[in-house]
């Protein structure tokens, strides 16, 4: 297992961080069972959904072994409401079972039939996937899925993770940094957007938690990107949301890291200001130049170093340094106010059975310090604005979904 990878799993005991991947399709299959049998069986097919962990030493990372997919990594679930509604609320009861990924590294959730999904005017059927971190970051999870759900390229092979010398990649890094630090200071690179104060949603999750979703034809979306549009439209809502003044309002949003190391988690946080002070076209554009700077310190020769020092790191020093977080710890200042987690899935050519996909939507996990997260999910010309709060962050998930509709 690479570093960041067991990062993450060793995290998990004291953040839960499973993510739900989900799928809307058009109607109910004709045979459950056989989709079912179906999706099981691409699973077989395909190496890396057939492995789970071997944590047997405290003096080595954990490694990856082949794994036998069996009806356990399916759970079809019988609604108490069968409306969209009715699904959206059962969601968060999900993450109450994280999974152990000894045992089993994902689970398929099955909800049908659904009546209301957006888009389609019968019943229709609702699957979850259910992924922990550490197997998969959004881009390596999203291929998974479409594996699963009948597109026909499969889901990459990892290179066994580089066995470096540790003080050297140090020493490389450091260098590295240094001139990352003179481009900065020359103006060759912009610097991020720094730390801000902790608003309400940075309050730690506790209460209900719930799920929501907005839905949006691409051309709906103005913009340079989806993803800016959609943190624009953010901004707008939570400085309603929030009142007062809140100049300082921010997101993180991951973003894919070019020429990391081998491993399943390949991406960083760029922390984005929202600037809720400015008007719409002059905020899409600090927005997107945010982003863009952000891009281009990832391409730095700085951030590989210090992601193949990191990888290079003994699993001792990792799990003791994993030991010494302490998720009660609450900072002065945060990289963002809320997360903002943004994927194009490709085209709309999946499916459960005979039912066709229409929309795709993801919930990014809460952590102690964000208690509302949103994804922004495209397939084929839909793009789904998901929203998980908790209610020690957003007391009225309703009324901001209301905000964020205006605002979009």
């Amino acid at each position: 297992m690479a570093a960041v990878d067991a990062q993450f799993y060793w995290m998990s005991a004291k953040v839960p961080n499973d993510d739900f991947m989900l799928y809307a399709f058009d109607g109910e299959p004709a045979e459950l069972e056989r989709a079912v049998e179906q999706v099981l069986r691409r699973a077989r097919a395909c190496p890396e959904l057939g492995l789970r962990v071997d944590d047997g030493s405290a003096l080595t990372y954990p490694r990856w072994v082949p794994a036998a997919v069996g009806p356990e990594y399916v759970a079809c679930h019988d609604l108490a409401d069968h409306t969209w509604h009715g699904c959206l609320t059962a969601l968060p009861g999900l993450a109450d079972n994280q999974l152990d990924i000894r045992r089993i590294p994902w689970r398929l959730h099955v909800f049908t039939p659904v009546v209301g999904i957006p888009g389609v005017a019968g019943a229709g059927t609702v699957a979850v996937i259910q992924v922990p971190h550490a197997v998969a970051d959004g881009v390596r999870s999203a291929a998974m899925a479409a594996w699963l759900f009948g597109r026909d390229v499969p889901v990459p092979e990892l290179a066994r993770p580089p066995a470096d010398f540790f003080p050297w990649r140090a020493f490389d890094a450091g260098r590295a940094h240094r001139r990352l630090v003179r481009d900065l200071r020359t103006g060759l690179l912009q610097p991020g957007a720094g730390l801000r104060p902790p608003l309400a949603t940075n309050a730690r999750p506790d209460g209900a938690r719930s799920m929501r979703m907005l839905v949006r034809h691409r051309a709906q979306l103005t913009g340079p990107t989806v993803t800016v549009a959609v943190l624009a439209a953010v901004s707008t809502a939570l400085s309603r949301l929030l009142g007062g003044s809140v100049d300082s309002l921010g997101a993180e949003v991951p973003m894919a890291k070019p020429d990391a190391p081998p491993a399943r988690n390949r991406f960083g946080n760029v922390a984005v200001g929202l600037y809720p002070g400015l008007g719409t076209d002059e905020r899409i554009e600090r927005i997107a130049t945010d982003l863009a700077n952000g891009r281009r310190r990832f391409e730095h020769p700085a951030t590989r170093s210090a992601d193949r020092a990191f990888a290079a790191v003994p699993a001792p020093l990792l799990r003791w340094g994993v030991s010494l977080f302490d998720p009660d710890a609450r900072p002065a200042q945060v990289a963002g106010n809320t997360v903002v987690s943004s994927i194009n899935r490709g085209a709309a050519d999946l499916s459960f059975g005979d039912a066709p996909v229409v929309l795709t939507a993801t919930y990014p996990p809460l952590s102690p310090l964000i208690g509302l997260t949103h994804g922004v999910l495209g397939i084929g010309a839909t793009v789904a604005i998901s929203v998980h709060a908790a209610q020690s962050a957003v007391p009225d998930i309703d009324a901001y979904l209301r905000l964020l509709d205006a605002a979009l």
